[in-house]
Order: C-alpha cells, then structure tokens, then sequence
C-alpha cells in the first residue's frame, strides 16, 4: 500500500491456494478469542477468498474485510453474508476510532509489507482490542530474495532507474523476527514469532513470472503503463532473469518463499 499499486484479482487470484495456506497455518496458532460472539478485522482483505475462511473458524463471529482497492473489494462482495462484510480503508491511515468498535482479533494477510511505518500503527491497534484479544499477521519474508532482488537490480540500471527507483519495494518494507516480538512485548503483549519457508511447486511456461505479477510486480507495471514497448521490455528481461535463478523442473518450478508470523495476545 506504500505505492497504491492497481490490483488485478484474476492475477492474484491465479495462485490462491498457495497465497491461502500460510493464512492458515497463521490462524492454526490464534488462542480462543474473549468476545462472544467474537468482532474480527481483516486488514488487507484482498478478493475476500481468505477472510470468509474467517468465517468458516468462528461461524458467529462478526467479520470485516479492509481494503484500499476497488478491484479486490468488488470481487471480494460476493463472499458478503449476514455476518462478513467488506469495507474500504487506507492502512496507512486507519485506526481503529473510524470503526467505533472494539476487535477480538485484528488479522493481516500479506499486506503490511505495503504499509510504511506499521510498527508505529502498532499501539492504536492493540487499544482498539478486548482485554484478552488478539493481533495476528503475516507478511512475505524474502526480500533478498532473487524474486525480488533481481526486480531492485533491473529497475536501477541505467535505462529503468529514473522511472522505477522509487516504486519498488524497499528493503526494509518488512523487519527482522525479533524487532517484531520486541515491539508487540514492549507494549504489552505474548507474542509469539516465528518464521517459515515453503517450498511451492508451480506448474505451467514461467511460473514464477506468473506469481509475481499477481504481487511485488504490481508497482512496475503501474508505472510502465502509459509505454507498453517499456513494460514489456522490462517484464522479458525480468523473465529471463528469474528463469535462470528459477530453473524448471520436470516436476514443475520451485520457488522458495520465507514468511514472517506474529501473533499477539493482549493482556486480560
């Protein structure tokens, strides 16, 4: 959300059950929630496929998915039910006073790492909590990564830097495990951290191009939009990059992705 990056849900989309699983393996270690029935946020709800699993694990739970982009919002209405709901905010902004409610469990899926200064977004969050309630997120944790850095070194050669310096994702988007558990301690809470890597297999011509035109690619594009003889140039010298960090196999492309995991009891 740094850069506001235009989404395309069928993209995105394409790779859902890989995108889904570390939401779940997340929502496997959320202790019992206080409220009942409890109130849930999901912060960055994308196309809504994810938080109506929200609603599958606590069935009389009251859920809001939030998101700053039109496209994920309108595919994510047709999960709307009489307890899930879809809403619009900006989390670089958000708090939780907009809302006049108090949370149970304030969730994120892969979406921090587009929201500058989270850390600081930390405190208001957890006051909008129940004694007893719940902060749980989870964010990509590969940004050395080739997928990635490969993306950083193309865009600031000569011919790209003047266009996409300042649209890719900063190195320090995401932090390191123990600056997350030393903030959610120092203000109170349980935290437990803890850090995965899954090895996906991916099948099809360019997989990992696929996967990341969905994501991380988003910001590029954008800005490349208005010459597609650029955008295309720049997405097959990005291709044949990751092709060769990324070689196929005969049983599909494996591409490694570390994950970051918090989740944050606040005190009863």
């Amino acid at each position: 959300m740094t850069t506001n990056p235009s989404w395309d849900p069928a993209q995105y989309l394409r790779h859902a059950g890989h995108r889904a699983r570390p939401f779940a393996d997340l929502l496997a270690r959320v202790p019992a929630l206080p409220g009942d029935p409890p109130r849930i946020a999901d912060l960055g709800c994308g196309p809504g496929n994810v938080t109506a699993g929200l609603a599958d694990r606590w069935p009389t739970a009251r859920v809001t998915g939030y998101d700053n982009s039109p496209q994920m919002l309108a595919d994510a209405a047709a999960h709307a039910g009489a307890r899930l709901d879809f809403a619009y905010a900006d989390l670089t902004t958000w708090t939780l006073a907009e809302t006049a409610q108090t949370y149970d469990l304030i969730v994120s899926n892969a979406a921090l790492q587009w929201v500058p200064g989270h850390l600081d977004a930390f405190p208001a969050w957890l006051d909008g909590l129940a004694p007893g309630g719940v902060l749980a997120f989870q964010v990509p944790h590969n940004i050395d990564a080739p997928l990635h850095a490969l993306m950083r070194e193309l865009g600031n050669t000569p011919r790209w830097k003047d266009r996409l310096g300042e649209v890719l994702r900063r190195q320090d988007s995401v932090h390191a495990p123990a600056v997350y558990l030393d903030r959610l301690a120092r203000l109170g809470c349980a935290p437990d951290v803890w850090t995965t890597t899954y090895l996906h297999v991916l099948p099809g011509e360019d997989p990992v191009l696929d996967w990341v035109k969905g994501t991380g690619l988003r910001p590029v594009l954008d800005a490349l939009a208005d010459d597609p003889e650029a955008r295309d140039a720049f997405v097959t010298a990005y291709r044949d990059l990751l092709r060769e960090a990324y070689p196929s196999t005969e049983y599909g492309t494996v591409l490694p992705f570390r994950r970051l995991f918090a989740v944050a009891r606040k005190e009863a």
